[in-house]
């Protein structure tokens, strides 16, 4: 009996070593970073402890075992769910990589078409500085070319009145020389008709009738020419 009771006093012994174990187990299942390191520390231990019972405690070895059976299966779930978290976080950081490279390359993108930008705005400055400086030249061959066309124009204005003048006096000109050759042709014939004895009737010294009438008649004739002289 009292080694029956010895045998007891260290099977107690043996399972309240045990119980602590277990404890400490089931506390480690809510720290998963801690149960991934100390669980199969306390699956060891719940081995040893159920290997060290005698043979006569099957109940608390039947208690044991489905322990581990559990305690095994919360190891696997647990080792499914690091597995799976795991395949999520090299997701996770493969989707962030592939964001920064996006967000680089949006950034270059970005900064090429500022780039781009500023390279087009200055284009279009010197562009519309240049097409103002040739505006003002323009504007400036414009004034010019407009004085020149004035000028012009008076000249033209003076020389068709120089011209209008020169037409009436070239035929005032004509008039007046058409009446000189008549006034000549009539004179001419008139000295066609003298005669020898008109020429001594007109030298006759004692009457001068006859001298006076040509003179008369010369007198006409020398007015008429005058009436056609022309002034400049």
């Amino acid at each position: 009996m009292d080694e029956r009771g010895c045998c007891r006093r260290r099977a107690l012994c043996c399972r309240r070593g045990s119980g602590r174990s277990q404890r400490e187990v089931l506390t480690m299942k809510n720290s998963p970073d801690r149960s991934k390191a100390q669980l199969p520390l306390a699956v060891v231990a719940l081995a040893t402890a159920a290997l060290s019972l005698p043979a006569h405690a099957d109940s608390e070895v039947d208690r044991l075992r489905e322990a581990l059976r559990t305690l095994t299966t919360q190891v696997r779930s647990l080792e499914d769910q690091r597995t799976s978290m795991q395949a999520q976080l090299t997701e996770t950081t493969r989707a962030r990589d592939a964001l920064k490279a996006d967000v680089a390359r949006a950034k270059e993108i970005a900064k090429k078409a500022e780039a781009d930008y500023r390279t087009a705005v200055k284009e279009f400055n010197e562009r519309l500085e240049e097409r103002n400086q040739t505006l003002e030249k323009w504007k400036e061959a414009y004034a010019e070319a407009a004085t020149v066309a004035r000028t012009k124009d008076a000249e033209r204005a003076k020389f068709e009145t120089d011209a209008n003048s020169c037409k009436a006096s070239m035929k005032t000109c004509t008039l007046k020389n058409k009446e000189l050759v008549k006034i000549g042709r009539e004179l001419l014939y008139h000295y066609e008709g003298v005669t020898f004895g008109d020429v001594v009737i007109a030298r006759e010294p004692i009457v001068g009738y006859r001298r006076v009438e040509i003179q008369s008649f010369l007198q006409e004739f020398g007015d008429k020419v005058l009436n056609q002289k022309v002034d400049p």
